[in-house]
């Protein structure tokens, strides 16, 4: 038997630093995370639907004005705290880590954010995907997830029609994982597709890689590649498909 007939491309590991790339509006701090430049010579800050991920911080007392968004899948993780938000639809959601919040913003949607005074000091994500086509209809979902199990992926959102509780208009899958200091699991995959993973909390091995605080990596190639957490980790990690068709018109996330 022809052993290179069989063989399978061996996954390609590429590690980006912690960002440098950030916005201080006083009480709102955001920190702009971009998949695409975890890759020598791509000529895009996102890596094909997965625009940007932003690391956002707000104070107690704080609000974010009521503002659009076009064009963008906006998702707000909260692994602690709460954000509250407000919309011209008389939404009035809280957002914390029971509940997952995505805007799937389309031809147009607008809405507020703000931490109350007695809220405690707020760090999330706030995911921007890039849709398929322009100008879908405005939509906003706002669910409550299943609780964490620790050192076990949790799927919060993917493409529609897909089995996670919510859902993007493009081909990106959506985990999170609580992992254990000493603890390891294996990264997220799909034929075809490559996966990118950002380190929130703790620090990693990914395969022969080692990733800390609020670094990330993307993997590319079909091997199961095993994350391994060197103290107690906040994982997040985003299967997609680099080949998907692409929007590039969002307000942020463009």
């Amino acid at each position: 038997m022809d052993d290179s007939a069989s063989a399978q491309p061996q996954s390609r590991i590429h590690t980006a630093p912690r960002t440098d790339v950030s916005q201080k509006q006083g009480a709102f701090r955001t920190h702009f995370n971009f998949p695409g430049r975890a890759v020598p010579g791509h000529d895009d800050h996102g890596y094909g639907p997965l625009s940007t991920i932003v690391e956002s911080f707000m104070d107690p007392d704080t609000l974010i004005r009521m503002h659009q968004h076009r064009n963008e899948e906006i998702i707000s993780w909260v692994p602690a705290g709460v954000m509250r938000h407000d919309d011209r639809q008389g939404n009035k959601l809280v957002t914390d880590p029971n509940h997952l919040l995505v805007m799937n913003a389309g031809s147009g949607f607008w809405h507020a954010e703000k931490t109350l005074a007695d809220d405690p000091p707020l760090r999330m994500l706030q995911i921007f995907v890039r849709p398929h086509s322009l100008d879908l209809e405005p939509d906003i979902q706002h669910e409550p997830i299943p609780d964490p199990v620790p050192n076990e992926w949790r799927h919060l959102f993917g493409p529609k029609d897909g089995d996670a509780p919510l859902s993007v208009r493009n081909d990106v899958d959506f985990y999170d994982c609580q992992l254990e200091a000493g603890a390891a699991v294996t990264l997220p995959s799909r034929p075809g597709w490559d996966t990118y993973c950002y380190v929130f909390e703790g620090a990693l091995e990914i395969g022969d890689e080692t990733v800390g605080y609020t670094e990330s990596a993307l993997v590319t190639g079909t091997e199961d590649v095993t994350v391994t957490a060197s103290e107690d980790s906040i994982i997040v990690a985003f299967c997609l498909n680099p080949d998907a068709p692409i929007t590039r018109q969002g307000t942020i996330g463009r």
